[in-house]
């Protein structure tokens, strides 16, 4: 079986067997990043490039680290040092390196939709690596990888997502995957930070962590998206913290095999006590480790690659 599509631009526009085949391919990458030497000549020739037009630590990093884990030319590019701080448009900037004949352009940006209207213009495959408040399909399929390494499947697990869901990308590739895969998703946060009508993508909404994360198998953290907000939604760091940070009182809520999960950057002391996320439930490493063999598996897929 192989992805039968040229992008892979959102969790909402992938089927069960697509994600199955997705997480099955990641897992076959896992070894090749605990050898001595990490490269395999699987997309030897093929070029791709990483072209990042928000900041990113993790999602760049892997990206890069996965081209050439897999022989793959990668080049990256930042807004900083691209001809956008000139006045090029992305669609000009697209269209530029389309000239120069890649094979995948992976793409963050902003603009939620970005990568859907740079799908449309090039010939090339297209990766959303998070597009505004939209979508962050790889961060998705990661966390899902995850969490079947160590339940051993998604169906029928209980997963709390606490935080900033309006201004998430990762909630709602989460929500998309977690829940087409047969998971029970819960969301919880101020009422300023969920969005509307929420329960219509299958979510059951609470306004406490308390009542999240009772019984629950997955605990997924989000970090306060300060930079997409326009409008003061709670009083304070410290208001916040004190009634949906994750702590040792609450944790004793969930189920006692819980996991803990952080799509990064964590800040520590807000919406997660340290103690808890670097403790024994926490699995927010393992989720970095996987982030390379999903994006490692995308890379393949979509130049052609075969499970």
């Amino acid at each position: 079986m192989r992805l039968t599509k040229k992008d892979l631009l959102g969790i909402k526009d992938l089927s069960v067997d697509e994600i199955n085949l997705i997480l099955e391919t990641a897992e076959s990458f896992i070894e090749v990043s605990t050898r001595e030497i990490k490269k395999v000549p699987t997309l030897r020739g093929k070029t791709v490039i990483n072209l990042f037009m928000e900041p990113s630590t993790r999602t760049r990093t892997s990206f890069e680290i996965a081209g050439k884990r897999l022989s793959a030319d990668t080049i990256n590019i930042s807004a900083s040092t691209s001809s956008v701080v000139k006045g090029e448009t992305l669609i000009d900037t697209a269209r530029n390196l389309e000239a120069m004949n890649p094979d995948v352009i992976v793409l963050r940006h902003s603009a939620s939709g970005a990568p859907h209207l740079l799908a449309r213009l090039v010939k090339q495959s297209i990766i959303n690596a998070g597009d505004g408040a939209h979508e962050h399909p790889t961060q998705a399929l990661l966390d899902m990888m995850t969490i079947k390494a160590r339940k051993g499947r998604i169906a029928g697990l209980k997963v709390a997502i606490v935080g900033d869901i309006a201004h998430s990308r990762v909630a709602r590739s989460n929500i998309y995957g977690l829940t087409r895969m047969g998971a029970q998703v819960a969301v919880a946060g101020p009422a300023t930070m969920l969005p509307r009508a929420i329960e219509q993508m299958g979510v059951t909404v609470h306004y406490r962590i308390e009542d999240a994360v009772r019984g629950a198998d997955i605990i997924m953290m989000l970090r306060i998206q300060m930079e997409r907000e326009n409008q003061n939604v709670f009083p304070s760091l410290r208001e916040y913290a004190k009634y949906f940070c994750l702590n040792r009182k609450n944790i004793r809520l969930a189920k006692d095999d819980v996991l803990v999960m952080h799509p990064g950057p964590i800040n520590r002391g807000v919406e997660i006590a340290p103690d808890i996320a670097d403790g024994p439930a926490s699995v927010i490493l393992e989720q970095v480790t996987n982030g390379v063999a999903v994006r490692m598996a995308l890379l393949y897929l979509l130049s052609g690659g075969r499970s």
